[in-house]
């Protein structure tokens, strides 16, 4: 079968692994892919939101199966263009893929069939927004722009000021561009967060692993958000008891929310969950697979990936016997210096022994030979064990090999989860 992956990044990477399991699979194009998915497969200079390149190239290449990965081009539509040309898509169409893509529809969608979530506000001013929060006496506040913001686009404002400085950088300044035409803003909810990547067909819904991201560029959750400096999976905070809540009261009832708004969802839906004091409550839905989730999800799992995204395709996933093992696994982010702020590009990389993890590329590019730094997360260095702390200390073990001038990455990744009683 020839194959082809959108996007460049670690969890294509991760994707594109996984696929290569399968002894069906032959060529692999990856658009654009990266210095390390270049060991993997065939880059090709596509940008992932070159929609109409994406679909001529696999009408050319005559491929069987694709996987539209990213957020940016399912929201721009890629698997319809791709799906109309006669290429069958694992991924949501357009209309679905507005889950992620804009903040205000989901919170709309929540509250209109009643799935847990935090109170909200939409504002399509600045004006309004600040008047709100100036009237507001509770503190923190969470500030979101509508649109996609590279995982960037949620704020915490801890004070009214910051709170007006955020509306003011999203709203007026446009840090986000068009993304930020509109903001919800959310009361902020406490406890362990939870990410739980499901495959649905948009009729069933089969959860993975959980995980636990750790979004602060710092050590002990300091410092700016990010795209994500690590996770560890399973979740030790997703209980048993807690799964079966979540099933019952937002994963189902998110499938049938969408299909009774005839956007029915078939592909990778991303559940962002807090666990508050009264039960577990959506902090955002993603139409994807997240990235670095992906990364401590894939490796354990045991059934063939190609298999299950041909069942969600054909809305068949009911058929299909999805098995996880039952070991743990540990991804923690090498990212340039600087990140998420301004950072340098075209570090050499220097891999040692590192056969205990595997090496994940996200920002990288191969020239000469060699692999440069070509972005803010770099690497993903992820390992598994039968216990989490044996894959936490396997995963560290590999990072202390790989050298690249201004590599930082958190020293705690795993730390909370091993925490848990």
């Amino acid at each position: 079968m020839k194959l082809l992956v959108v996007g460049g990044g670690g969890r294509e990477h991760a994707i594109i692994k996984k696929l290569r399991e399968n002894k069906a699979v032959g060529e692999i194009y990856a658009l654009p892919g990266n210095g390390g998915i270049a060991l993997d497969a065939v880059c090709v200079p596509i940008g992932a939101n070159e929609i109409e390149k994406i679909r001529d190239f696999a009408a050319e290449k005559k491929i069987d199966f694709a996987v539209v990965a990213p957020d940016d081009p399912l929201v721009l539509g890629c698997v319809d263009l791709l799906e109309e040309a006669g290429i069958p898509c694992f991924g949501p169409n357009k209309a679905a893929a507005i889950i992620e893509g804009s903040k205000v529809f989901s919170k709309n969608l929540m509250k209109k069939y009643g799935i847990p979530t935090a109170e909200y506000n939409v504002f399509e001013n600045a004006e309004d927004a600040i008047g709100f929060v100036e009237s507001s006496n509770t503190l923190p506040i969470v500030v979101k722009a509508d649109g996609l913001a590279l995982g960037k686009g949620v704020i915490i404002a801890e004070t009214k000021r910051e709170a007006v400085d955020a509306i003011r950088s999203i709203m007026t300044d446009r840090i986000f561009g068009e993304s930020g035409s509109r903001i919800v803003i959310e009361e902020y909810l406490t406890g362990p967060e939870v990410s739980v990547l499901s495959f649905t067909d948009g009729k069933t819904i089969v959860p993975m692993v959980s995980s636990m991201d750790h979004k602060r560029a710092l050590d002990n959750d300091k410092g700016l958000n990010t795209g994500g400096m690590g996770a560890v999976a399973p979740n030790p905070y997703y209980t048993e008891e807690i799964q079966k809540r979540c099933m019952n009261e937002i994963f189902l009832p998110t499938i049938k929310a969408m299909d009774s708004e005839g956007r029915s969802f078939k592909g990778c839906l991303y559940f962002g969950l807090m666990l508050t004091e009264k039960g577990p409550k959506v902090i955002e839905y993603n139409c994807r697979f997240g990235d670095p989730e992906t990364q401590v999800v894939l490796p354990l799992l045991k059934t063939d990936l190609l298999s299950i995204m041909q069942a969600v395709h054909d809305g068949r996933l009911s058929d299909i016997h999805i098995e996880f093992s039952g070991g743990s696994a540990c991804c923690v982010i090498m990212a340039s210096g600087g990140y998420p702020q301004a950072y340098e590009k075209g570090k050499e990389i220097t891999l040692g022994d590192t056969q205990d993890a595997v090496i994940y590329h996200a920002g990288t590019r191969l020239e000469n030979g060699k692999i440069l730094t070509n972005g803010g997360r770099v690497l993903g260095v992820t390992a598994t064990a039968p216990t989490l702390s044996e894959a936490i200390g396997k995963a560290y073990g590999a990072v202390s090999k790989i050298i690249f001038e201004g590599a930082h990455f958190r020293r705690d990744i795993g730390k909370r989860a091993l925490q848990y009683k």
